[in-house]
């Protein structure tokens, strides 16, 4: 499922984008905002398909061996360790896959030179040379040489771009979803013939989470920055970045508007996003502002937590 980080880091920029375009329609921007949390659950399954075209373009290069007029014996008797991969076919093979790829109309047959180019990485990575090396076949060898591609992919240039040229929605998702491919690969077992892909969502109170964090924070966007300058009188306010504010504010809104959520993590996830999408001092001055407004609103009254571990 999505993370509530990533959920977090598409509210705090679509607040960014309503409040510096000059949008004046709430729901409009909060459409925008939920079209992009779907967009970064069609990017799961965009890249979780990406070793299947990989291992299809393999297999084309054998076969295109296999056609000369004088083939070698390796081309005869090719390596098909990685064609055969177990996982790939899982995936490739997955109904739950397949489905949600034909209707989201996604996949790589626009981008050919991207496959490509990262065949031709892959190939010449150590760890994928040592895998085909290895005279092993098990679903375990198979899943790791596949968890190590993903990893690989969050500092691949190529990708970024192509992936950018898809969709500006998809921008800084990547290293996210990759965490929950790897989380779906774990759960795979020899005996299983279907890929359980990832829900979107964690429980229904997520999309409720991410749509309650964008309308508090807007709404009350004026009074939480009026409130927060009691805490910043001392700094010169030119070096006050917008972004800060904006942190501040949102987790403001998240601190007095989700009771279950505990005052610890949504301290260290905003201080942790800041860091970021901020200037490089910026976590240390959030966390500092941060650490006085708490206070201060507990004192008030106006932050109230409820549940197992919190009361």
């Amino acid at each position: 499922m999505l993370s509530r980080r990533l959920l977090r880091i598409k509210v705090v920029k679509a607040l960014f984008a309503h409040l510096k375009s000059g949008a004046d329609n709430l729901i409009t921007s909060e459409k925008t905002l939920m079209a992009s949390v779907d967009k970064a659950y069609d990017l799961y399954f965009q890249i979780l398909i990406l070793p299947v075209e990989l291992a299809r373009y393999a297999e084309q290069r054998q076969e295109m061996a296999r056609q000369k007029k004088l083939p070698t014996f390796e081309d005869l008797n090719p390596n098909r360790k990685f064609v055969d991969n177990a996982v790939i076919r899982i995936i490739a093979n997955s109904d739950s896959v397949n489905d949600c790829v034909a209707a989201k109309k996604l996949g790589w047959a626009r981008y050919p030179e991207l496959i490509r180019t990262l065949y031709a990485q892959l190939a010449e990575s150590d760890y994928f040379r040592d895998y085909m090396q290895r005279e092993e076949r098990s679903l375990d060898d198979d899943r790791k040489l596949l968890e190590t591609f993903f990893k690989e992919l969050q500092n691949c240039e190529p990708l970024d771009e192509v992936l950018e040229e898809m969709s500006i929605l998809w921008s800084d998702d990547l290293p996210y979803i990759v965490m929950m491919i790897l989380r779906t690969l774990s759960n795979l077992r020899p005996s299983h013939t279907e890929l359980r892909v990832s829900s979107k969502f964690k429980s229904d109170e997520d999309p409720e989470f991410v749509r309650t964090l964008f309308e508090k924070s807007l709404v009350n966007y004026a009074a939480y920055q009026e409130y927060i300058e009691k805490f910043t009188a001392n700094w010169d306010v030119e070096r006050i970045v917008f972004m800060d504010n904006l942190i501040i504010g949102t987790a403001m809104a998240e601190l007095t508007s989700f009771p279950s959520i505990p005052v610890k993590v949504t301290l260290d996830e905003w201080i942790e996003i800041s860091k970021y999408y901020s200037t490089p001092g910026s976590s240390t001055f959030i966390n500092g502002v941060l650490d006085k407004i708490v206070e201060s609103l507990t004192e008030e009254g106006r932050i109230e937590k409820s549940g197992r571990g919190l009361i």
